[in-house]
């Protein structure tokens, strides 16, 4: 009998009334997991679903999830099944197999939540998979974050009830409940990093030292306990995140590296990179954020950007493609690509707020229209003075990722409003019953 109660209870794995969809291979593992969960929902208050992604990784593939499916008949709960095509997706993305597929997988599990159909993803991860990932997390350079291993439950809606359990406990169950499972000739392919570990390395050391996998798991267990004991001393305002972007002060990066690295790894899971940052990309980043070239940048995985702007290193994600934007020079709201509107709008009132321009619409050539800045365009500032628009924004200190999604109201290159920022001069508000006011709303 498997003896994962106290585990699941311990780190409240499931609330009364969820939909738990198992991610079922059709393996040892998962198999169990879809069988104990299937025969303890009345104790845990759950209905279970079955899921399984077929990876097209395998010509026989079909034959996993129609052996998936028919469990899931017996056991007289819901099955989903999908079709990924790993191999295709790891061609045009450049990407390894195992992590096209580990992707299409957790995209397939994303939809489901999000469409309401199921509340957590039970995922089959055991004691023995922990101390894997541990250690490839170790070889791969990921630092204390990564040291510490999987948790039982991640981003709220990934459980892992059997984490604390072994493999053979795991076989145990299997046996004494008759249960079959698939087996698949892939997990004995080296090529596969997690195989390698397993078949390899792993089986080298157990060989030598038999409790290894106790061990390990111990050892990222206390490292998580030291771990969120170091993150609760970090301040709430060191990190200011919005829409997808963390700005940290450069402040900051003066603190001791345990919290510094800390600071930094909280900030990149905030805009949505949950992996791949290693202790490399760490140490560039701090080296980027003491340094004094403003401006300056560097690539990290998953399309993300960490950049130094003025007292701050912000990290976001990017978008290579400038996307192009056009709307009229009347009273109005209109969309911003970023999801944002430019309000235009006519007052008597001419008390603006932070972030509100004011200008006399008569004023304004009858060409104009909002559209993003463009090369050549030109600014006569606000009390006079006339220089380019790049080196206006500079001045302001406008941050680069920024400077390209502004609206300016422009004709060709003669610049007369910066939403959100400045007026030019030629559009003052002199003497005039009404004006517009200019504002972006979030």
């Amino acid at each position: 009998m498997l003896d994962c109660e106290e585990f699941i209870e311990k780190n409240k794995l499931f609330k009364s009334g969820e939909i738990i969809g198992v991610g079922c291979s059709g393996g040892s593992d998962s198999m169990a997991l879809l069988h104990y969960l299937a025969k303890n929902q009345e104790k845990f208050d759950i209905e279970v679903v079955a899921i399984h992604v077929d990876h097209q990784i395998r010509e026989n593939s079909y034959i996993d999830a129609d052996f998936v499916k028919e469990k899931a008949k017996e056991l007289g709960i819901r099955f989903y099944k999908f079709r990924v095509d790993a191999p295709k997706i790891a061609r045009e993305k450049k990407i390894s197999l195992e992590t096209a597929a580990r992707d299409a997988r957790y995209g397939v599990f994303k939809s489901l939540i999000k469409k309401g159909l199921i509340d957590k993803i039970a995922l089959a991860h055991h004691m023995l998979d922990q101390a894997e990932t541990i250690l490839m997390h170790i070889f791969r350079g990921s630092g204390v974050a990564g040291a510490k291993g999987m948790s039982a439950i991640s981003d709220k809606i990934y459980v892992r009830p059997f984490l604390n359990t072994t493999k053979e406990d795991i076989y145990q169950y299997l046996d004494e409940n008759h249960l079959d499972y698939c087996e698949d000739e892939t997990n004995e392919d080296t090529s596969y990093s997690r195989n390698y570990v397993r078949n390899v390395i792993m089986k080298d050391i157990l060989a030598r030292w038999p409790n290894a996998v106790q061990a390990i798991a111990n050892l990222g267990e206390a490292i998580k306990d030291d771990d969120e004991f170091i993150n609760k001393q970090i301040y709430a305002e060191a990190i200011i995140t919005e829409d997808k972007v963390a700005r940290i002060p450069t402040s900051y990066f003066l603190y001791d590296n345990a919290l510094v690295s800390r600071i930094i790894f909280k900030a990149v899971k905030s805009i949505g990179i949950n992996q791949d940052i290693e202790k490399r990309h760490i140490d560039a980043i701090k080296k980027l954020a003491l340094s004094v070239d403003n401006g300056k940048r560097m690539y990290l995985p998953f399309e993300a950007i960490a950049v130094k702007e003025y007292d701050y290193l912000t990290i976001y994600n990017r978008h290579e493609d400038k996307v192009e934007f056009e709307a009229p020079f009347k009273c109005g709201e209109f969309d911003l690509p970023n999801g944002s509107k430019l309000v235009v709008k006519r007052v008597k009132d001419f008390n603006i707020e932070e972030g509100q321009i004011l200008l006399d619409y008569r004023k304004v050539p009858k060409d104009a229209v909002w559209r993003f800045r463009q090369d050549g365009d030109m600014f006569t500032k606000f009390g006079g003075g006339t220089k380019k628009l790049k080196s206006f924004l500079i001045d302001k200190k406008i941050p680069l990722r920024l400077r390209d999604s502004l609206p300016v109201l422009a004709s060709e290159n003669e610049v007369f409003a910066i939403a959100g920022v400045e007026i030019s001069d030629k559009v003052k508000v002199e003497d005039v019953p009404t004006a517009y006011l200019i504002e972006i709303k979030k």
